[in-house]
């Protein structure tokens, strides 16, 4: 019988090191060949929503610009908390991609006390999809035809008008909350949660809602609702005739909603570099640059590096805003 001899230990660390070597080589190659299968984007929001709107949109350039399927995958629900905790566990591998937003990663996060997520640490920034100024949005039935004229109305009426929004903590309500303490008023802000209020506010069951316009733009162009002012140093272009909330008396009113791209944290780096150029190419299309110039906001791409500076500036300037309206979530 003959017995295999023993292995010298120089060969067991040779082979060791051409293994190694294979895997990293075999790794280079996948993300070399990046992306080889769909490729989905986690949305914390419910479909049919604005940001949902500009998800799908920025989905159907990837997925022209990278020749594989980019897809929404909407988990609403929680504060946005829901949709952002299942981005954060994902695999780190660019075949999960998140939405993230002024919600879930500057505003709730001051929010909770614990979370089942690390804003700061769980994820790996993209690029920056766009910003949106927002609206102070009301069904044609309130009489006020300027935030002005609505302001007074409230002061004369305190809580005579309900306010729709995406759920308590959520952007759209601290924007109400925001908007209340600035202008000195009261107001009905009522919770939709994970169902969207835009029927509601058509119908004129609720008076009022603060948000981005993508939901809202073509609804206000057709007069089913009407905008009495909007955040940003000039007016909006697509809505020239609408005040800035400056222009009405509060200059500190100030809440910009944003979009942007980020993956899981431990996302190889060339597979961000790939996701971040080609998000660049998606921000020199004319055709997407006019839908945000039209929901009153701007199409704005940047570096990985630049997107993360621009949100921990956002966070800090939202804990600022919650801290001052004393709002906590637990």
């Amino acid at each position: 019988m003959n017995v295999p001899k023993k292995m010298p230990a120089r060969r067991w660390l040779a082979l060791g090191v051409l293994a190694a070597a294979g895997a990293v080589a075999t790794g280079a190659a996948a993300q070399a060949d990046y992306p080889s299968k769909a490729v989905r984007i986690i949305a914390p929001f419910p479909a049919g929503s604005g940001p949902d709107a500009n998800a799908r949109e920025i989905a159907a350039e990837l997925t022209k610009i990278l020749g594989q399927t980019f897809y929404v995958e909407n988990r609403p629900g929680a504060s946005n908390i829901i949709g952002t905790e299942v981005a954060a566990k994902a695999p780190a591998d660019g075949y999960s991609l998140y939405i993230g937003t002024t919600s879930s990663l500057s505003v709730v996060p001051h929010l909770y006390s614990k979370l089942p997520f690390n804003a700061e640490k769980d994820f790996a920034p993209v690029s920056l999809l766009g910003v949106l100024n927002t609206g102070l949005i009301a069904t044609p039935g309130v009489e006020a035809k300027d935030a002005r004229a609505l302001i007074a109305a409230l002061k004369a009426k305190p809580d005579s008008m309900a306010v729709a929004t995406a759920g308590i903590g959520s952007y759209s309500h601290l924007s109400g909350v925001w908007f209340n303490n600035a202008a000195g008023v009261k107001t009905n802000l009522v919770p939709y949660n994970s169902s969207s209020p835009y029927t509601d506010l058509i119908a004129g069951q609720v008076q009022l809602m603060f948000d981005g316009l993508p939901a809202a733009a073509g609804n206000i162009h057709t007069g089913k609702l009407k905008l009495l002012a909007i955040t940003g140093k000039e007016r909006a272009p697509s809505f020239p005739d609408v005040p800035t909330f400056a222009e009405v008396g509060l200059p500190d009113y100030a809440p910009i909603a944003w979009q942007g791209v980020l993956a899981p944290a431990g996302t190889p780096k060339p597979v961000l570099e790939k996701l971040s150029a080609a998000m660049h190419k998606a921000c020199q299309s004319p055709e997407l640059a006019k839908k945000w110039r039209d929901y009153g906001g701007e199409l704005r791409c940047n570096t990985p590096a630049e997107f993360t500076a621009f949100i921990n500036a956002d966070r800090a300037m939202w804990g600022k805003v919650i801290k001052e309206a004393k709002v906590k979530m637990d």
